[in-house]
Protein backbone atom coordinates (compact mmCIF):
# COMPACT_ATOMS: atom_id res chain seq x y z
CA UNK A 1 0.00 0.00 0.00
CA UNK A 2 1.20 3.40 -0.72
CA UNK A 3 0.57 6.96 0.32
CA UNK A 4 1.35 10.42 0.02
CA UNK A 5 3.15 12.27 3.43
CA UNK A 6 4.45 16.05 3.58
CA UNK A 7 8.18 15.89 3.85
CA UNK A 8 9.00 18.09 7.32
CA UNK A 9 12.42 17.39 7.38
CA UNK A 10 15.17 17.58 4.88
CA UNK A 11 15.49 14.91 2.14
CA UNK A 12 18.40 16.22 -0.84
CA UNK A 13 16.68 17.10 -3.57
CA UNK A 14 13.18 17.61 -2.01
CA UNK A 15 11.92 21.01 -0.98
CA UNK A 16 10.94 21.35 2.00
CA UNK A 17 6.61 20.93 2.17
CA UNK A 18 7.17 19.00 -1.11
CA UNK A 19 4.65 15.50 -1.39
CA UNK A 20 6.54 12.90 -1.78
CA UNK A 21 5.38 8.92 -2.33
CA UNK A 22 6.42 6.36 0.63
CA UNK A 23 5.67 2.38 0.86
CA UNK A 24 4.72 0.92 4.01
CA UNK A 25 6.64 -1.37 5.57
CA UNK A 26 6.20 -3.32 8.41
CA UNK A 27 7.20 -1.09 11.29
CA UNK A 28 8.61 1.94 9.65
CA UNK A 29 7.97 4.48 6.57
CA UNK A 30 10.05 4.23 3.64
CA UNK A 31 10.29 7.33 0.65
CA UNK A 32 10.63 6.16 -2.89
CA UNK A 33 12.90 7.27 -4.92
CA UNK A 34 11.31 10.32 -7.28
CA UNK A 35 11.75 9.42 -11.30
CA UNK A 36 14.00 12.36 -12.63
CA UNK A 37 13.02 14.64 -15.66
CA UNK A 38 14.94 15.19 -17.68
CA UNK A 39 14.00 18.20 -19.72
CA UNK A 40 10.77 20.05 -19.84
CA UNK A 41 7.43 18.23 -18.66
CA UNK A 42 5.57 17.22 -22.26
CA UNK A 43 2.41 19.24 -21.70
CA UNK A 44 -0.25 17.01 -23.71
CA UNK A 45 -2.73 20.48 -24.39
CA UNK A 46 0.29 21.38 -26.82
CA UNK A 47 0.15 20.47 -30.28
CA UNK A 48 3.80 19.69 -30.71
CA UNK A 49 4.24 17.35 -27.13
CA UNK A 50 0.32 15.72 -28.51
CA UNK A 51 2.36 14.94 -31.82
CA UNK A 52 5.47 13.27 -29.29
CA UNK A 53 2.89 11.32 -27.36
CA UNK A 54 1.47 10.15 -30.51
CA UNK A 55 4.85 8.94 -31.96
CA UNK A 56 5.94 7.47 -28.38
CA UNK A 57 2.96 5.37 -28.34
CA UNK A 58 3.11 4.44 -31.65
CA UNK A 59 7.31 2.98 -30.88
CA UNK A 60 5.79 1.42 -27.98
CA UNK A 61 3.28 -0.60 -30.02
CA UNK A 62 5.43 -1.27 -32.92
CA UNK A 63 7.93 -3.06 -30.27
CA UNK A 64 5.52 -5.08 -28.39
CA UNK A 65 4.41 -6.38 -31.71
CA UNK A 66 8.12 -7.98 -32.41
CA UNK A 67 8.50 -8.85 -28.87
CA UNK A 68 9.12 -13.01 -28.13
CA UNK A 69 11.96 -14.67 -29.32
CA UNK A 70 13.25 -14.35 -33.13
CA UNK A 71 15.63 -16.10 -35.42
CA UNK A 72 17.58 -13.67 -36.87
CA UNK A 73 19.42 -15.68 -39.22
CA UNK A 74 16.76 -17.89 -40.69
CA UNK A 75 15.66 -16.99 -44.75
CA UNK A 76 13.08 -14.95 -45.27
CA UNK A 77 10.18 -16.89 -46.89
CA UNK A 78 9.67 -17.01 -50.29
CA UNK A 79 7.03 -18.87 -52.84
CA UNK A 80 9.30 -20.77 -55.58
CA UNK A 81 7.43 -20.91 -58.57
CA UNK A 82 6.30 -24.29 -58.93
CA UNK A 83 7.43 -25.64 -62.89
CA UNK A 84 5.77 -28.94 -64.49
CA UNK A 85 8.53 -30.94 -65.58
CA UNK A 86 9.14 -31.03 -69.42
CA UNK A 87 11.09 -34.10 -71.54
CA UNK A 88 14.54 -31.69 -72.63
CA UNK A 89 14.38 -29.71 -69.99
CA UNK A 90 17.68 -28.64 -68.55
CA UNK A 91 18.12 -28.84 -65.06
CA UNK A 92 20.52 -28.36 -62.41
CA UNK A 93 20.18 -30.30 -58.91
CA UNK A 94 21.51 -28.02 -55.95
CA UNK A 95 22.68 -30.59 -53.86
CA UNK A 96 24.81 -32.91 -55.86
CA UNK A 97 25.25 -30.07 -58.36
CA UNK A 98 24.15 -32.52 -61.24
CA UNK A 99 23.11 -30.78 -64.69
CA UNK A 100 21.22 -32.56 -67.51
CA UNK A 101 18.61 -32.23 -69.51
CA UNK A 102 15.37 -34.38 -68.81
CA UNK A 103 15.06 -37.86 -70.99
CA UNK A 104 11.85 -39.17 -68.82
CA UNK A 105 9.11 -38.83 -65.93
CA UNK A 106 8.28 -42.29 -64.58
CA UNK A 107 6.34 -43.15 -61.06
CA UNK A 108 7.87 -45.15 -58.65
CA UNK A 109 6.98 -45.95 -54.86
CA UNK A 110 4.01 -43.36 -55.06
CA UNK A 111 6.77 -40.65 -55.92
CA UNK A 112 7.68 -39.19 -59.75
CA UNK A 113 10.90 -39.26 -60.46
CA UNK A 114 12.65 -37.30 -63.03
CA UNK A 115 16.01 -38.62 -64.88
CA UNK A 116 19.00 -35.99 -65.89
CA UNK A 117 21.19 -36.80 -68.55
CA UNK A 118 24.29 -34.75 -68.60
CA UNK A 119 26.33 -33.85 -71.34
CA UNK A 120 28.56 -37.09 -71.32
CA UNK A 121 25.76 -39.39 -72.01
CA UNK A 122 25.32 -40.02 -68.22
CA UNK A 123 21.99 -39.84 -66.70
CA UNK A 124 21.20 -39.63 -62.79
CA UNK A 125 17.57 -39.81 -61.61
CA UNK A 126 16.23 -37.44 -58.92
CA UNK A 127 12.68 -37.33 -56.94
CA UNK A 128 10.72 -34.29 -57.77
CA UNK A 129 9.83 -31.53 -55.88
CA UNK A 130 12.39 -28.82 -54.29
CA UNK A 131 16.41 -28.42 -54.75
CA UNK A 132 16.28 -28.11 -58.65
CA UNK A 133 17.41 -24.68 -60.76
CA UNK A 134 16.14 -23.85 -63.96
CA UNK A 135 18.11 -20.89 -65.72
CA UNK A 136 19.62 -20.80 -62.58
CA UNK A 137 16.54 -19.52 -60.60
CA UNK A 138 15.32 -22.27 -57.64
CA UNK A 139 11.93 -23.67 -58.35
CA UNK A 140 9.78 -26.46 -57.07
CA UNK A 141 9.90 -29.28 -59.88
CA UNK A 142 6.17 -30.42 -60.20
CA UNK A 143 4.92 -33.80 -62.44
CA UNK A 144 3.61 -33.41 -66.11
CA UNK A 145 0.88 -31.22 -66.79
CA UNK A 146 -2.12 -33.45 -67.53
CA UNK A 147 -2.29 -33.95 -71.11
CA UNK A 148 -5.32 -31.86 -72.92
CA UNK A 149 -8.64 -33.74 -73.93
CA UNK A 150 -8.68 -35.49 -77.19
CA UNK A 151 -10.33 -33.40 -79.35
CA UNK A 152 -14.83 -34.63 -80.13
CA UNK A 153 -15.57 -37.41 -82.72
CA UNK A 154 -15.02 -35.70 -86.36
CA UNK A 155 -12.37 -33.45 -85.09
CA UNK A 156 -8.93 -35.28 -84.85
CA UNK A 157 -6.85 -38.40 -86.03
CA UNK A 158 -4.99 -41.06 -84.25
CA UNK A 159 -1.23 -41.04 -84.37
CA UNK A 160 -1.95 -43.86 -86.87
CA UNK A 161 -4.08 -40.95 -88.92
CA UNK A 162 -7.19 -42.76 -88.64
CA UNK A 163 -10.19 -40.53 -87.88
CA UNK A 164 -10.63 -40.92 -84.10
CA UNK A 165 -13.47 -42.57 -82.52
CA UNK A 166 -14.82 -40.77 -79.64
CA UNK A 167 -16.20 -42.53 -76.44
CA UNK A 168 -15.36 -45.46 -77.63
CA UNK A 169 -14.87 -48.61 -75.28
CA UNK A 170 -11.83 -50.68 -75.61
CA UNK A 171 -13.13 -53.88 -76.97
CA UNK A 172 -12.71 -57.80 -75.02
CA UNK A 173 -9.44 -58.83 -76.99
CA UNK A 174 -10.59 -61.30 -79.62
CA UNK A 175 -8.52 -64.80 -80.33
CA UNK A 176 -6.59 -63.18 -83.29
CA UNK A 177 -2.91 -61.68 -82.84
CA UNK A 178 -0.37 -60.00 -84.04
CA UNK A 179 3.19 -61.07 -83.11
CA UNK A 180 6.04 -59.36 -83.66
CA UNK A 181 9.82 -60.18 -82.97
CA UNK A 182 10.75 -58.36 -79.61
CA UNK A 183 9.51 -55.84 -76.91
CA UNK A 184 10.32 -52.69 -79.43
CA UNK A 185 8.82 -53.75 -82.24
CA UNK A 186 5.52 -53.41 -79.44
CA UNK A 187 6.14 -50.54 -77.91
CA UNK A 188 6.41 -48.93 -81.39
CA UNK A 189 3.56 -50.88 -82.69
CA UNK A 190 0.64 -49.76 -79.77
CA UNK A 191 2.45 -46.19 -79.89
CA UNK A 192 1.44 -45.45 -83.27
CA UNK A 193 -1.65 -47.91 -84.08
CA UNK A 194 -3.00 -48.66 -80.19
CA UNK A 195 -5.95 -46.45 -80.71
CA UNK A 196 -6.86 -48.44 -83.45
CA UNK A 197 -5.72 -51.69 -81.96
CA UNK A 198 -8.14 -50.95 -79.15
CA UNK A 199 -11.12 -50.34 -81.06
CA UNK A 200 -10.97 -53.46 -83.06
CA UNK A 201 -10.28 -55.91 -79.68
CA UNK A 202 -6.48 -56.89 -81.54
CA UNK A 203 -3.50 -57.49 -79.04
CA UNK A 204 0.26 -57.44 -79.55
CA UNK A 205 2.54 -59.48 -78.45
CA UNK A 206 6.78 -59.72 -78.59
CA UNK A 207 7.76 -63.42 -79.55
CA UNK A 208 11.52 -62.51 -78.77
CA UNK A 209 12.92 -64.19 -82.05
CA UNK A 210 11.36 -65.78 -84.81
CA UNK A 211 13.74 -69.35 -84.49
CA UNK A 212 11.16 -71.10 -83.43
CA UNK A 213 8.11 -69.68 -85.27
CA UNK A 214 6.82 -72.89 -86.12
CA UNK A 215 6.34 -74.66 -83.20
CA UNK A 216 4.61 -71.34 -81.59
CA UNK A 217 1.97 -71.12 -84.61
CA UNK A 218 1.05 -74.67 -84.24
CA UNK A 219 0.62 -74.22 -80.33
CA UNK A 220 -1.43 -71.45 -81.12
CA UNK A 221 -3.76 -73.04 -83.53
CA UNK A 222 -4.62 -70.61 -86.60
CA UNK A 223 -8.17 -70.90 -88.05
CA UNK A 224 -11.21 -69.15 -89.22
CA UNK A 225 -11.94 -67.06 -86.27
CA UNK A 226 -8.50 -66.84 -84.89
CA UNK A 227 -6.17 -65.63 -87.20
CA UNK A 228 -2.66 -64.75 -87.20
CA UNK A 229 -0.57 -61.85 -88.03
CA UNK A 230 3.27 -61.40 -87.59
CA UNK A 231 5.67 -59.00 -88.40
CA UNK A 232 9.33 -59.86 -88.75
CA UNK A 233 12.55 -57.92 -89.08
CA UNK A 234 15.13 -57.82 -92.09
CA UNK A 235 12.71 -60.36 -94.09
CA UNK A 236 14.10 -60.04 -97.32
CA UNK A 237 14.93 -62.64 -100.15
CA UNK A 238 17.32 -66.04 -98.94
CA UNK A 239 17.69 -64.20 -95.59
CA UNK A 240 17.18 -66.74 -92.67
CA UNK A 241 13.81 -64.72 -91.79
CA UNK A 242 12.24 -65.43 -94.86
CA UNK A 243 13.64 -69.88 -95.10
CA UNK A 244 11.50 -69.80 -91.56
CA UNK A 245 8.56 -67.64 -93.21
CA UNK A 246 8.00 -69.99 -96.10
CA UNK A 247 8.28 -73.04 -93.82
CA UNK A 248 5.88 -71.53 -91.34
CA UNK A 249 3.15 -70.89 -94.39
CA UNK A 250 3.16 -74.46 -95.85
CA UNK A 251 2.61 -75.87 -92.26
CA UNK A 252 -1.54 -77.46 -92.32
CA UNK A 253 -4.02 -74.95 -91.47
CA UNK A 254 -1.49 -71.72 -92.13
CA UNK A 255 -2.62 -70.70 -95.90
CA UNK A 256 -5.52 -68.31 -95.00
CA UNK A 257 -5.31 -67.64 -91.59
CA UNK A 258 -1.91 -66.94 -91.01
CA UNK A 259 -0.05 -64.03 -92.79
CA UNK A 260 3.77 -63.42 -92.42
CA UNK A 261 5.11 -59.71 -93.68
CA UNK A 262 8.23 -57.47 -92.99
CA UNK A 263 10.15 -55.02 -93.66
CA UNK A 264 14.01 -54.35 -94.77
CA UNK A 265 15.33 -53.15 -91.63
CA UNK A 266 18.37 -55.04 -89.40
CA UNK A 267 15.78 -53.99 -86.41
CA UNK A 268 13.06 -51.78 -85.84
CA UNK A 269 14.72 -49.16 -84.80
CA UNK A 270 15.62 -48.18 -88.31
CA UNK A 271 12.02 -48.06 -89.36
CA UNK A 272 12.16 -44.64 -87.34
CA UNK A 273 13.21 -41.56 -90.36
CA UNK A 274 16.42 -40.54 -90.09
CA UNK A 275 15.57 -36.87 -90.57
CA UNK A 276 13.43 -37.38 -87.16
CA UNK A 277 16.30 -38.16 -85.29
CA UNK A 278 18.39 -34.81 -86.72
CA UNK A 279 20.60 -37.35 -88.75
CA UNK A 280 20.94 -37.75 -92.37
CA UNK A 281 21.15 -41.25 -92.43
CA UNK A 282 21.49 -44.48 -90.05
CA UNK A 283 24.83 -45.49 -89.46
CA UNK A 284 26.54 -48.31 -90.78
CA UNK A 285 27.89 -51.02 -88.28
CA UNK A 286 30.32 -53.43 -88.93
CA UNK A 287 30.04 -56.97 -89.15
CA UNK A 288 30.77 -58.57 -85.19
CA UNK A 289 29.64 -55.95 -83.87
CA UNK A 290 26.05 -56.02 -81.92
CA UNK A 291 24.03 -53.84 -84.10
CA UNK A 292 22.12 -51.95 -81.37
CA UNK A 293 25.31 -51.38 -79.22
CA UNK A 294 26.89 -50.17 -82.75
CA UNK A 295 24.04 -47.40 -83.18
CA UNK A 296 23.97 -46.05 -79.56
CA UNK A 297 28.39 -45.98 -79.75
CA UNK A 298 27.37 -44.01 -83.21
CA UNK A 299 25.34 -41.47 -81.63
CA UNK A 300 27.55 -41.08 -78.38
CA UNK A 301 24.86 -42.65 -76.08
CA UNK A 302 25.58 -45.04 -72.86
CA UNK A 303 26.15 -48.39 -74.38
CA UNK A 304 27.70 -50.96 -71.76
CA UNK A 305 24.56 -52.52 -70.73
CA UNK A 306 20.91 -53.37 -71.03
CA UNK A 307 19.66 -50.91 -69.33
CA UNK A 308 21.70 -48.94 -71.36
CA UNK A 309 20.00 -50.12 -74.68
CA UNK A 310 16.49 -49.88 -73.19
CA UNK A 311 17.40 -46.05 -72.22
CA UNK A 312 18.23 -45.39 -76.15
CA UNK A 313 15.46 -47.20 -77.36
CA UNK A 314 13.16 -44.72 -75.26
CA UNK A 315 14.71 -41.74 -76.53
CA UNK A 316 14.42 -42.94 -80.17
CA UNK A 317 10.89 -43.91 -79.37
CA UNK A 318 10.02 -40.22 -77.95
CA UNK A 319 10.45 -38.94 -81.26
CA UNK A 320 8.39 -40.54 -82.91
CA UNK A 321 4.92 -38.77 -82.53
CA UNK A 322 2.85 -40.44 -85.78
CA UNK A 323 2.70 -42.34 -88.52
CA UNK A 324 4.84 -39.39 -90.41
CA UNK A 325 7.64 -40.30 -88.77
CA UNK A 326 8.11 -43.82 -89.69
CA UNK A 327 9.34 -45.34 -92.81
CA UNK A 328 6.44 -46.33 -95.82
CA UNK A 329 8.18 -49.82 -95.80
CA UNK A 330 6.94 -50.61 -92.16
CA UNK A 331 3.27 -48.85 -92.02
CA UNK A 332 2.12 -50.77 -95.34
CA UNK A 333 3.23 -54.09 -93.56
CA UNK A 334 1.39 -53.48 -89.99
CA UNK A 335 -1.98 -51.63 -92.05
CA UNK A 336 -1.58 -55.14 -94.35
CA UNK A 337 -1.64 -56.90 -90.50
CA UNK A 338 -4.47 -55.07 -89.24
CA UNK A 339 -6.44 -55.66 -92.42
CA UNK A 340 -5.80 -59.29 -92.66
CA UNK A 341 -7.23 -59.32 -88.89
CA UNK A 342 -10.14 -57.16 -89.10
CA UNK A 343 -11.52 -57.52 -92.68
CA UNK A 344 -14.32 -60.55 -92.28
Amino acid sequence: MSRRVVSIGFAPGVARGAAIPVTQVPGQWQPLPLPRHRGPVPDPESSTDRRTFRVQSKRVEMSYQNWGPQDLSAPAKTQLPEVPVERGMVLEEVQSGWVGAVTRVEKSGGMHVVALEDRRGKSRSFRLGFGFLLEGQPIRLMPPAPKKAAPAAGAGRTASGSVRVAGHRAQVAKASRIWVEGKHDAELVEKVWGDDLRVEGIVVEPLHGIDDLAGAVAEFGPGPGRRLGVLVDHLVPNSKESRIADAVMASPGAAGNVLIVGHPYVDVWQAIRPAVLGIEKWPVIPRGVDWKTGILMAFGWPHSTKEDVGLGWQKLLGAVRSYADLEASLLGRVEEVIDFLTVP
